[in-house]
């Protein structure tokens, strides 16, 4: 029995694919760390519009069945070599690089931004994640031939409703006790993974995000070594999955990652209660729509920088 690659039935291998160099990805790991301090804005989402989505969850997979080989077996060490091999090593090493420099320099200042200037800075990030829907909807739509079906509207829309409504949840606040940070982060590394989710706003939920942003500001490495366990469970539980996902049904799973970052759009309208009510826009409106229009304009930029690129390296 021959060994075949993995492949989208219903894809080409898209340009998220493409060649990057080593200092962009360490570049690309510190967004990625940067916006997972911000609730309302995911990772997953950095990682789609700077092109390494697809070889992070490819890599991600390959080292979750090397550590299985390699714990249950048979021939151990051959599958765990052969699954090592499959990593894109030049982009996760640079990536883990840049995660944690960008996370821990973020911490410094994101959290007395969004508490100072909750208004602005959600603006900032509206503009850039409505932007980046781009991402999803153009990927779907080329794995798709060029067109959408209905079914793939309707999905997509669905998603948006259903995030849309459990993003309006009020926040909770809790003990963070162990067995309570544990699952959380499991759950919250989630937003790593699926674009559209966002790990901060997933914490701010459970009331562990000013907790998580104070653990990471004073080096709390009890609270962080149990924070890590938990993400490491939750990495674990569902990168395979997702995988499958992306692999057999691409132009789906797009379409309901675009409907999810559309729905959780809500998340960062700038005017909210402290229970997420909305409200209509104040004094802020102008400053706020001018912040929104720059961080649009930044992502539009970098987005048809990041076309042109690898269409160049399409041709080469």
């Amino acid at each position: 029995m021959t060994h075949t690659p993995d492949h989208y039935d219903d894809a080409p291998v898209l340009d998220e694919l493409r060649r990057t160099s080593v200092p962009g990805n360490v570049i690309r790991g510190g967004l990625i760390g940067v916006v997972e301090t911000v609730p309302g804005v995911s990772g997953g989402t950095v990682a789609l519009v700077v092109g390494i989505y697809r070889q992070l969850i490819d890599s991600a997979s390959a080292i979750v069945s090397g550590v299985r080989a390699l714990i249950t077996g048979p021939d151990r060490a051959q599958h765990f070599r052969e699954q090592m091999a499959l990593v894109h090593w030049s982009v996760v090493i640079p990536v883990m690089i840049g995660m944690p420099i960008g996370l821990f320099t973020a911490v410094q200042f994101i959290g007395d931004w969004v508490e100072n200037y909750p208004e602005l800075t959600r603006a900032a990030f509206f503009g850039m994640v409505l932007v980046s829907l781009a991402v999803p909807y153009r990927m779907a739509r080329d794995s798709a031939s060029g067109t959408l079906a209905v079914k793939h509207w309707i999905i997509g829309l669905a998603a948006a409703a259903v995030t849309f409504v459990l993003v309006s949840l009020p926040p909770g606040q809790v003990e963070p006790h162990w067995w309570i940070v544990l699952p959380a982060a499991a759950v919250a590394v989630s937003a790593l993974l699926l674009p559209g989710l966002s790990g901060s706003f997933l914490l701010l939920t459970f009331g562990l995000y000013q907790p998580t942003i104070a653990a990471a500001r004073d080096l709390d490495l009890g609270y962080l070594a149990v924070f890590f366990a938990g993400l490491l469970i939750g990495l674990v539980s569902i990168v395979k999955g997702l995988k499958w996902l992306l692999d057999h049904h691409h132009t789906v799973t797009m379409v309901v990652l675009a409907g999810v970052m559309l729905g959780a759009l809500r998340t960062l309208w700038p005017w909210q209660t402290e229970d997420r009510g909305l409200l209509a826009p104040d004094e802020l409106l102008a400053p706020a729509a001018g912040l929104a229009a720059a961080g649009a304009g930044i992502v539009a930029l970098l987005l048809v920088l990041d076309r042109r690129l690898s269409r160049h390296q399409q041709h080469r």
